[in-house]
């Protein structure tokens, strides 16, 4: 696998910073279209190949390595004049300069390999680590978030040095690299630095709490972002202050982690959760979601001795793994997926190596098993590993992060390895936060003299926090050989027996004493009881001539004045679901799978859905044909190669006519499905809200073949693969099927079993959540509106009315697809014919959209004010 990544990296991006795998070429900065804060890691200095260079070492690579190597010193460039992260830049190129150095002295030492070398790894990290230093020109030591390689901060061609915030773990995950560079060279103004910068960060804790929040100031030290939690935006500030204590041997750094550590767990630890609070008010939750940043954390704390809490939050980890192919960026405490990509991350094989090495329990192999299956079956494409776009949907984005080949293969081969695999001794070097390897010996080399923080607020603490030694591995993990199954066993379950619903209102009235009232969440307007009840709240249907329904009611004309608030309650729970999803105007996203030679089913693309023709969320099998390229080319007239496009999937642009008269165009020529490419050069799902066509303001009944939206890069890939392979077989589907069982032989049609088996496997999985849908005008005509979903004013002062549609209203079960989930809805009790029936006939839904009204009450009660500066945060 580590081969696939490394050597397409090497043919078809080298010396670009990263490997698009989609499109087999290098990622350079500025030529593609701009990622935001993303790229802030990209400098042009082959961010890939230094970040790979000791796991190649690892993997037992010598020659490569020293290839490499020769690479990097005649090859990279560090004087560029690119602004780049500091945080970035120094975890991943001066992390790894100084772990290839490490790693490079040791085999020069044992003989073979390296006797040439003579420390320019060494000489490279000096040079990187000046041109880091201007970012802590700041009255307060912490570094500014960014820097330019060639000019550093607050220089005219600069461009940077104007920030004012920066996150805590880009302030606090210096120590190691600095530390390590001061010692291996003797210059101690790197150590210095990033002394001070966590001796700042130590002072501007939340006395307390002892806790931390995720963005300062870095003038003033005030917190921009008072939420604390151990995942994004703080997590490697933690680590380092335990890493730095292995391997500076600084009593300080222990007293600090374990001052936080006992705030973790008092506040922030909610087995298996682990929650954000607010610093000042510790006890208050500020979100009800989780980033997958926190992954780390189970590994962390065996390094600290605590096990119990590892095994723990590990195996909730697993059990979402499992739901889901992969940790998605976040997710709910109901594990609901909550922002749906997965960029290969390697935290969780992090920790899943750690608990192996601490417990030895061969239940950790399994789990590294089952995440390299995953990898190979979702993730792994002709051109490298690409990061999925939606684990829901299976759908693939163009990037592959240096840090999957310079953590994630370390940490999976090591937790396979044997100790006769290994070329050296893995056990006389620590983990930076991005897997490189410093050796320990650098604790008594070249010691910089610093005045020790004498800081003694420690009372009130629990005693067992303060083992001032690492912990012996001996005692880590009792004999008993069922400790670890015994912590697990309960968390097996947990997240395919969560669901949003929690016990039906069914289930509910058959218990003792009155019913509870009816949720507006509940409510089916089928249900003869459910009207019943309505009718003694003094609420009324009105069938609108649209086939909506509008609720209206009259508190005078309830059964009693408690009957009269219930209503008015379900009505307010009404208009704000109504303007909840109006919000929401969107449907899932679905996929667009090359099924052909040499893809067969490896690289899936994200496409936007259409409000018309099949849905693909009914037809599991999905609908797969050839690919054809029709004329004209906008589909906006009657289609003049109908021999080329019958029974074929249509390729076609955007633009000059509505959506819906492509779709009757080619439907008319014989085409079985539709692909609209953007017209807007450079597009991509990557940077784009996801696009959803609309209809014509018509009725658009008459069109039954299914029609996707693919942004310009994505449409690409596809019209590259025409002229590469000419004969291209694409799948249209509502997510990614198994490529494995269907794709591996190309002229291996879906038959009617294989849909009855993806039907069987998928019958729990819901509606998506997509991104902003995209809803403006197209030049030319091409219209996105949507229909008006009436207003919401009340009749009178005793009296309200809020329009639902009748024919979609609730889709059972929870939102994500992926491994078959219980059927947590009202109707598990009624026969499955009945079941039936009231999933196709009576699901309620805002204009014919199709979403699970849990997806929108879930936060409700979220704290509004965090929500919405997380959701701005970039994991």
């Amino acid at each position: 696998m580590f081969d696939h990544a490394y050597s397409n990296y090497m043919e078809h991006a080298y010396p670009a910073d990263e490997l698009m795998p989609l499109t087999c070429r290098g990622r350079v900065r500025g030529q593609e279209p701009s990622r935001g804060d993303v790229d802030d890691a990209l400098g042009k200095f082959s961010l890939t190949l230094i970040d790979t260079l000791d796991t190649l070492v690892v993997l037992n690579k010598t020659k490569e390595f020293e290839e490499a190597v020769k690479k990097v010193i005649t090859d990279v460039n560090l004087d560029n004049d690119i602004v780049v992260s500091v945080f970035e830049t120094n975890i991943r190129v001066l992390g790894g300069l100084l772990g290839g150095h490490s790693v490079a002295i040791m085999l020069k030492e044992k003989g073979e390999y390296m006797q040439w070398y003579n420390g320019e790894l060494l000489h490279m990290a000096k040079e990187l680590g000046y041109k880091l230093l201007p970012a802590f020109n700041t009255t307060s030591g912490l570094p500014y978030p960014r820097v330019n390689l060639k000019f550093g901060v607050r220089h005219p061609e600069a461009r940077t040095g104007t920030e004012t915030d920066t996150c805590t773990a880009c302030a606090g995950t210096l120590i190691l690299e600095f530390a390590a560079l001061s010692r291996f060279t003797g210059t101690s103004i790197f150590e210095e630095y990033a002394r001070k910068a966590l001796d700042f960060i130590w002072e501007k804790r939340q006395r307390s709490s002892n806790l931390v929040g995720v963005t300062i100031n870095i003038h003033t030290g005030d917190w921009v972002r008072k939420d604390s939690g151990v995942g994004a935006g703080i997590d490697s500030y933690y680590e380092y202050l335990l890493k730095a204590y292995v391997l500076l041997g600084d009593d300080s750094f222990l007293e600090r982690f374990n001052t936080h550590y006992d705030a973790i767990m008092r506040y922030i630890s909610q087995p298996p959760l682990l929650l954000d609070v607010h610093i000042h008010k510790p006890m208050l939750n500020a979100r009800t979601w989780m980033d997958s940043l926190l992954a780390f954390f189970p590994g962390l704390q065996v390094l600290k001795g605590d096990i119990r809490p590892a095994i723990e939050t590990h195996e909730m980890l697993y059990q979402v793994i499992k739901k889901h192919n992969f940790l998605p960026e976040a997710f709910t405490t109901d594990f609901r997926v909550h922002w749906a990509q997965h960029p290969l991350r390697p935290e969780f094989a992090e920790s899943t190596y750690f608990l192996y090495k601490a417990t030895g329990d061969p239940y950790y192999l399994e789990v590294g098993k089952t995440l390299i299956e995953n990898l190979n079956k979702y993730a792994r494409v002709p051109c490298g590993f690409a990061a999925m776009k939606d684990v829901r949907t299976g759908s693939h984005e163009d990037r592959m992060d240096s840090f999957f080949l310079a953590e994630m293969f370390k940490y999976l081969y090591l937790l396979f390895a044997d100790k006769e695999d290994m070329i050296f001794d893995i056990e006389d070097y620590i983990f930076t936060t991005e897997a490189h390897l410093l050796p320990l010996w650098l604790s008594t080399t070249n010691q910089t003299i610093s005045k020790k923080n004498t800081t003694t607020e420690y009372t009130e603490l629990d005693d067992s926090n303060f083992d001032w030694t690492c912990p012996n591995t001996q005692i880590l993990f009792p004999n008993d050989p069922m400790f670890a199954q015994s912590i697990r066993e309960p968390l097996k379950n947990v997240v395919d027996k969560s669901c949003p619903r929690g016990i039906s209102r069914a289930e509910e009235s058959l218990g003792s004493g009155p019913k509870p009232p009816l949720r507006a969440r509940d409510f089916m307007a089928s249900n003869p009881e459910h009207l019943e009840i309505l009718k003694k709240m003094g609420v009324s249907l009105i069938h609108l001539k649209d086939g909506r329904v509008q609720l209206v009611q009259h508190a005078v004309q309830a059964a009693s004045s408690l009957d009269a608030e219930d209503g008015l309650r379900f009505m307010q729970e009404m208009i704000e679901l109504s303007s909840q999803q109006q919000k929401e105007q969107q449907l899932p996203p679905r996929a667009v799978q090359i099924v052909s030679h040499p893809f067969f089913g490896r690289v899936v693309l994200t496409a936007g859905p259409a409000q018309f023709g099949m849905d693909l969320s009914k037809h599991k099998a999905g609908t797969r044909g050839f690919v054809a390229t029709i004329k004209p080319y906008n589909g906006c007239s009657e289609i003049t190669n109908p021999e080329a496009v019958k029974e074929k999937i249509a390729l076609m642009q955007r633009g000059q006519c509505m959506f819906a008269e492509k779709a009757r165009n080619i439907q008319k020529a014989g085409a079985i499905g539709g692909i609209v490419i953007d017209d807007n050069e450079g597009s991509s799902s990557d940077t784009a809200p996801l696009f959803q066509m609309a209809g014509d303001g018509k009725n658009t009944d008459d069109i039954t073949i299914p029609m996707l939206f693919l942004f310009n890069k994505e449409g690409n890939i596809i019209l590259d693969a025409i002229r590469e392979y000419e004969a291209v077989e694409v799948l249209l589907s509502d997510k990614a099927k198994d490529r494995d069982l269907e794709m591996e032989n190309m002229d291996q049609k879906l038959t009617e079993n294989d849909s009855h088996k993806q039907n069987a496997e998928e019958a729990a999985s819901g509606s998506q959540d997509v991104g902003a849908a995209s809803e403006e005008p197209e030049e030319g005509g091409e219209s996105s509106d949507v229909a008006d979903p009436g207003s919401l004013s009340p009749a009178n002062a005793d009296s309200a009315s809020v329009p639902i549609s009748h024919q979609d209203s609730y889709v059972p079960g929870t939102e994500e697809a992926g491994a078959p989930e219980p059927a947590c809805t009202s109707g598990d009790n009624q026969p499955q014919e009945q079941q039936t029936e009231t999933e196709s006939n009576s699901k309620v839904n805002w204009d014919n959209k199709v979403t699970p009204m849990e997806s929108i009450l879930a936060d409700w009660n979220e704290d509004i004010e965090a929500f919405e500066m997380m959701e701005k945060d970039e994991l």
